[in-house]
């Protein structure tokens, strides 16, 4: 039964709230010693009787017990049973302590005082500390004062001040010698009332109040030279001493040793410093500067030896001797033709020349370097699109509109490119299957239209709105929006002269294609998103979110691993393939209507087109560590097209080696920013 109340008796120990102990505050021991003393003081003052039911003495005839050996380190009574000797010289026996770990466990947990005990190492007693001396050393541990009746801002007593009191402050006799007049003084008056007799002491002048202290001290240098000699030009004079001429420089003037050996090695005129520079501990060690007198002696030669002369100076406006320059936007090349606006503008792989489509119906072919219409094809409709064949090896551009998407051969190539031109156009034309597209029919050019370049018309069931051809020239991609068909998009092979729908069902209004520069990947962008879809395994790969209401562009990265989105909400939309399939960054810089988009082929610069009549280069470095993101910094914003029917600039493109861009806009311009 014993064993079984312990147990009990425990667990309801540990089931009790435990008291912080607040005794590990008073870790300092001057100030346990501190509150002792109070204690001992309050103990002898005749509170004997109420300060004895905090102390727990082991003898009842041992009133006293306090230690008569003075302030002096506990540890040398360690080993031994006593603590001190009383005025009789008896020893003063420690008290009995028979408590273990259970004891004091058990003290902590039912003593409700034990946070206020402390145990005194000079008597070996515990002292239970009284609600007035744990407010005391809270406050003593908040850093405030003990007293908690002392004003620590009281005002100050001023003891010396100005004001002449009536007693002094010190009532000290004055010293008999302020009395006597000296005689040593008296002898100094006399000398210095003779010198001034005599005139060897002048007094001082009364300086001039009117003027300042602060003057020219080469003022007056020039003037009287230049009386004698009109052209006579002052010798420089010597610049200041810097800090490493100090004999005690600062120690970024010191040179280490690498600095020290470029020194010797360089050619004495090629020095920064004629010297090395060191440190000195004080001025008395400083030695003598051995090349002194070869300074002085160079000096005297610049004064009197070197030729100078004064040239007379014109005074002429600065802003007259610089020739007028034109703006510039004046400066940019930009190309008139066209009677309305212009929809969209390609360039030749060769970067030779730049076609053109417009809504008054023509298709302009301009050579790049002098601004020349070279030919003009009348296709009789609003152009909608126009796209220049990338392989270098053809010369064929792709023109949408209405329904229709013809094939030109402008003929602006050597022989040879005509010639591989024509042979890809003439190609076997094979029978259309049971599979394939009945709607999209194909046709060759006759009579007029021939003689202006057309060779191949390929009928739509509906309205083109966007020609992309892939990189190796053969196949074309066209675009028709339409809610109600799936009929959006066609891939076309120009060799064989076949088309093929490669979607059986679209999910949303097409907006844009593109194919991808390396692999066999093919981009549709619709209204909310970018479907990337693999065309040897004919399956969708990846799904961008635009996070935008209403694409209207997309360009392709040349690395195949970055794509670029504009849309209709002013935002510019970079997604990293590898990334993420949401948009890697968002650009917010345009005002208006992002309606084109582009990638340089060789630079890490992409451009953007809006009705707000400005086009907005960006530099966007790709790097080749998947682990690092690209930097995108916009660089320059580029304006010069007129905003026409609330339309600014509706294609851009950049050239495909230099760092030119090309825009076209509502004005009927096309411009080239260099």
């Amino acid at each position: 039964m014993g064993e079984d109340q312990s147990l009990q008796r425990l667990h309801q120990m540990r089931r009790q709230s435990y008291r912080p102990v607040a005794v590990e505050l008073l870790g300092n021991v001057t100030c346990a010693l501190f509150y002792l003393q109070i204690q001992v003081e309050k103990k002898t003052e005749g509170e004997e009787e109420k300060q004895g039911d905090e102390y727990e003495h082991d003898s009842s005839d041992e009133e006293d017990i306090r230690n008569t050996v003075g302030n002096i380190p506990m540890e040398w009574y360690k080993d031994f049973p006593h603590i001190g000797y009383d005025l009789d010289g008896k020893k003063i026996y420690k008290p009995i302590r028979n408590k273990d770990e259970l004891d004091d466990f058990l003290d902590k947990m039912e003593n409700p005082d034990y946070w206020r005990t402390v145990h005194d190492k000079q008597t070996g007693s515990d002292i239970v500390l009284s609600d007035e001396q744990v407010e005391l050393v809270n406050r003593l541990q908040r850093g405030q004062f003990g007293d908690v009746n002392f004003n620590e801002y009281q005002p100050q007593v001023e003891f010396f001040s100005q004001d002449v009191m009536l007693h002094p402050v010190t009532n000290r006799p004055a010293d008999k010698r302020s009395f006597i007049p000296s005689l040593v003084e008296k002898e100094k008056v006399s000398k210095l009332v003779h010198a001034i007799k005599m005139g060897w002491i002048k007094p001082r002048r009364q300086e001039d109040a009117s003027r300042g202290r602060y003057y020219d001290l080469w003022a007056s240098e020039d003037a009287t030279i230049l009386a004698k000699h009109r052209m006579h030009l002052p010798a420089p004079k010597i610049p200041l001493p810097g800090h490493h001429e100090s004999y005690n420089p600062p120690p970024e003037y010191l040179f280490t040793d690498e600095e020290r050996a470029l020194w010797e090695q360089q050619d004495p005129l090629d020095r920064k410093v004629p010297f090395v520079p060191r440190s000195f501990s004080s001025l008395r060690q400083v030695p003598s500067f051995p090349r002194f007198i070869h300074e002085r002696f160079e000096r005297c030669l610049d004064l009197y030896l070197c030729p100078r002369q004064r040239k007379m100076r014109v005074n002429v406006n600065p802003e007259d001797l610089i020739p007028k320059l034109p703006k510039p936007k004046d400066l940019q090349p930009f190309i008139r033709g066209h009677g309305a606006l212009v929809r969209s503008i390609s360039v030749s792989p060769s970067g030779q020349w730049l076609a053109s489509g417009s809504d008054d119906g023509s298709v302009r072919f301009w050579e790049v370097c002098s601004s020349r219409c070279m030919k003009t094809v009348q296709v009789g409709g609003a152009v909608k699109s126009v796209a220049w064949n990338p392989n270098p090896s053809v010369c064929l551009l792709a023109v949408a509109l209405d329904s229709v998407v013809l094939i030109l051969s402008p003929s602006l190539a050597d022989r040879q490119v005509i010639l591989s031109s024509e042979r890809l156009l003439t190609g076997q034309q094979e029978v259309e299957s049971s599979e394939g597209v009945g709607p999209v029919t194909w046709s060759d050019a006759e009579g007029e239209e021939l003689n202006q370049g057309i060779r191949i018309k390929i009928q739509h069931p509906k309205a083109v709105h966007q020609v992309a051809w892939h990189a190796k020239g053969d196949y074309l991609a066209s675009v028709m929006p339409d809610h109600s068909s799936h009929l959006q998009v066609f891939i076309h092979q120009v060799s064989r002269r076949r088309s093929q729908n490669p979607f059986r069902k679209n999910k949303g209004l097409v907006q844009c294609v593109s194919f991808h520069p390396v692999r066999p990947y093919f981009f549709v962008a619709t209204q909310r998103s970018v479907r990337i879809y693999n065309l040897v395994k004919q399956e969708m790969t990846k799904k961008l979110q635009a996070n935008s209401k209403w694409i209207s562009s997309m360009a392709v990265h040349p690395g195949g691993d970055h794509v670029i989105c504009g849309s209709y909400d002013c935002r510019l939309s970079w997604f990293d393939l590898d990334l993420s399939t949401k948009p890697y960054k968002m650009l917010r810089h345009h005002k208006k209507a992002v309606r084109g988009v582009a990638y340089h082929r060789l630079y890490p610069l992409f451009a953007s087109a809006s009705d707000d009549g400005s086009v907005i280069v960006c530099h966007g470095t790709v790097y080749n560590d998947l682990l690092q993101n690209p930097l995108i910094v916009p660089v320059k914003v580029l304006r010069g097209h007129v905003i026409t029917h609330d339309l600014g600039v509706l294609d851009v493109t950049f050239h495909p080696t230099q760092p030119w861009i090309f825009s076209s806009g509502a004005d009927a311009t096309i411009r080239l920013f260099t």
